[in-house]
Order: C-alpha cells, then sequence, then structure tokens
C-alpha cells in the first residue's frame, strides 16, 4: 500500500514537472513570437511618422508657390494632425483600433495626393529643386510603408499561428495572448482607376 502511495505521488509529481516544464517552454516561445510582432509593430509607425514629419517640409515648399491653395493646406494639416493623434501600443492592438489608425493614415494619404496634385497647376514648383527632392523621399517612404506593413503582417501570421495551434491555445489563454490584426488594402484598391485623355 505504501509502495503504491510513492508510485502515484512520483507519477503527478513527474506529470506536474512535465506540465510546468512544457508551460514555460510555451510561454518562451509565444513571448519571443510577440516581441518580433511588436519590434515590426514599431517599424511600421516608424515610417507612419517619417511621413509625417516630411509633410511640414514638402507643404511649406508648396506654398511658397501656391499661396492661395489655403483649403489644400488645411486639408493636409488636419489629416496630418489627425494621423498624429491615433497611436497604438501593441498590448491595444486589435481589428478595431488598427481600423482607426488605417483610416486616419489613408485620411492623410489622400490629402497628399492633394497637395501633390497642386504642383501640376505651377509649372514652376514641379521644377522646384526641394520640391522634387522632397517628392523623390515622400514616395520612398511610402515604399517603406509598404514593405514594414508586409512584414508585420507576416509576422502576425506567424504569431497568430503559433497561439492557434494545439496545444499552445490552451497555453495562450492561460498566459493572455492574443491574436493580431492585419493591415488589408484600402477600400476600393480593387477596382482599377479609370483613366481619360
Amino acid at each position: 500500500m505504501k509502495k503504491a502511495l510513492i508510485i502515484i505521488a512520483v507519477v503527478i509529481i513527474g506529470g506536474f514537472v512535465l506540465l510546468c516544464g512544457a508551460g514555460c517552454s510555451k510561454y518562451n516561445s509565444m513571448t519571443r513570437s510577440f516581441q518580433e510582432v511588436e519590434s515590426s509593430w514599431s517599424n511600421v509607425e516608424t515610417q507612419y511618422q517619417r511621413r509625417a514629419d516630411l509633410i511640414p517640409n514638402l507643404e511649406s515648399t508648396v506654398k511658397g508657390y501656391a499661396a492661395h491653395e489655403k483649403s489644400t493646406f488645411e486639408e493636409v494639416t488636419e489629416a496630418r494632425a489627425k494621423a498624429g493623434s491615433v497611436n497604438i501600443s501593441i498590448d491595444q492592438l486589435d481589428e478595431q483600433t488598427l481600423q482607426k489608425f488605417q483610416q486616419a493614415q489613408n485620411q492623410l494619404s489622400g490629402a497628399l495626393k492633394s497637395l501633390l496634385a497642386v504642383s501640376e497647376a505651377y509649372p514652376e514648383l514641379k521644377a522646384n529643386e526641394n520640391f522634387m527632392r522632397f517628392q523623390d523621399e515622400l514616395a520612398g517612404t511610402e515604399n517603406r510603408i509598404q514593405v514594414a506593413r508586409r512584414d508585420y503582417n507576416e509576422v502576425a501570421r506567424e504569431y497568430n499561428t503559433e497561439i492557434s495551434l494545439f496545444p499552445n491555445n490552451i497555453f495562450a489563454g492561460f498566459f493572455g495572448f492574443t491574436k493580431k490584426p492585419y493591415f488589408s488594402a484600402q477600400e476600393g484598391a480593387d477596382v482599377a482607376p479609370k483613366v481619360s485623355f
């Protein structure tokens, strides 16, 4: 009888040790994946901030040539302020907050398109060296944003897969790991623009 109790105690303790070891291993693995998502999200924010930092210089260059385009400048300023006010920590990142972030950034993109369209009416502005440099930097930044968003989506996909697989999903729920949303194409991106000559 005493021998049977010892065997049962050893089995229970051994099972507990194995469970703790597996839990620690899964926790560490999910933490590493979460850190990658956090780092990737930070890269996305950095590229959007880079774009926001370019706008005042581009705007002041355009103002020198097109001072009467007041509504366009106001639109850009308002959109930039709105985009800058939407700050999301990785812990708050979910579908709803990402959508809010994307809407603010899309509004800023639209305002920038309006600002750049102003240059069409001012040939001297289109030839201005500063304007061309800022326009090139802005185009490069837009490309960096796309790369950062794609990289974030890939890392988030890997993380979401990891926390969804069995038995990781049990430990993920226990430790509070939640799925992270993905960037998606802007609404209407599937429709080709109409071009008329």
